[in-house]
């Protein structure tokens, strides 16, 4: 019996929206970031904070989901989550991760590899504090990626909890908070016609500093 199969074509258009060179880098990956993030978050772009992490398990298995940046600076990229969720086990056995933007409207991508540790308990509350409140409810009642009954369950779940914190404020849950992770390299890469992309990796030095190196696209 012949098997179904589907044959993805190539991309009709070659990548025009831009070039990266080495003299137009900063030294200083962060800074190249926010530059590239600012660009990126100006455009008609959607969630230019979405960012793909990836996390391995004890067993070795991969596994990639979305999660959203909330902080870039010279200690690394944070963004949070329910630390029961799967993502949260993988880091806690293996803290190496990578995350990947890809900001298709500017033909860029930008991938990092580092370490997450959670960030401080106080900074975790400081930001759930300014989180809407539907949001709050959310990260209360949600067992992450665990199996329920059904959307009714959750719903009602949900009602229930609001109506008990109708009078009062909604603090942090303990399972729920903030990670950070410090990159060891970052990659900023920029789409050029004829799939001669331009590609540069940052790698950290011993000295903290970073060491920059053109890659073959």
């Amino acid at each position: 019996m012949e098997r179904n199969k589907m044959i993805v074509s190539d991309l009709p258009n070659e990548y025009q929206k831009g070039r990266l060179s080495r003299n137009a880098l900063d030294p200083d990956p962060i800074v190249q970031f926010n530059s590239w993030y600012t660009q990126a978050s100006e455009t008609s772009l959607l969630y230019a904070q979405a960012m793909s992490l990836a996390t391995v398990s004890p067993e070795g298995i991969p596994s990639l989901r979305t999660v959203f940046l909330k902080q870039a600076d010279s200690a690394g990229f944070v963004f949070f989550t329910n630390y029961q969720s799967p993502k949260a086990q993988d880091i806690e056995q293996r803290p190496e991760v990578a995350l990947l933007f890809l900001w298709k409207a500017l033909e860029r991508q930008v991938t990092i590899s580092g370490r997450a540790v959670k960030i401080a308990s106080a900074d975790s509350s400081a930001y759930f504090a300014t989180r809407c409140r539907g949001s709050q409810l959310g990260a209360l009642i949600s067992p992450q990626s665990q199996v329920i009954p059904s959307r009714d369950y959750l719903d009602k779940k949900f009602r229930v909890t609001d109506e008990a914190y109708s009078n009062k404020a909604i603090e942090r849950p303990k399972h729920w908070g903030g990670y950070c992770v410090k990159p060891r390299s970052i990659e900023f890469w920029q789409g050029r016609p004829s799939r001669l992309n331009d590609r540069f990796l940052y790698s950290v030095n011993d000295d903290q500093s970073w060491t920059i190196q053109r890659l073959a696209p």
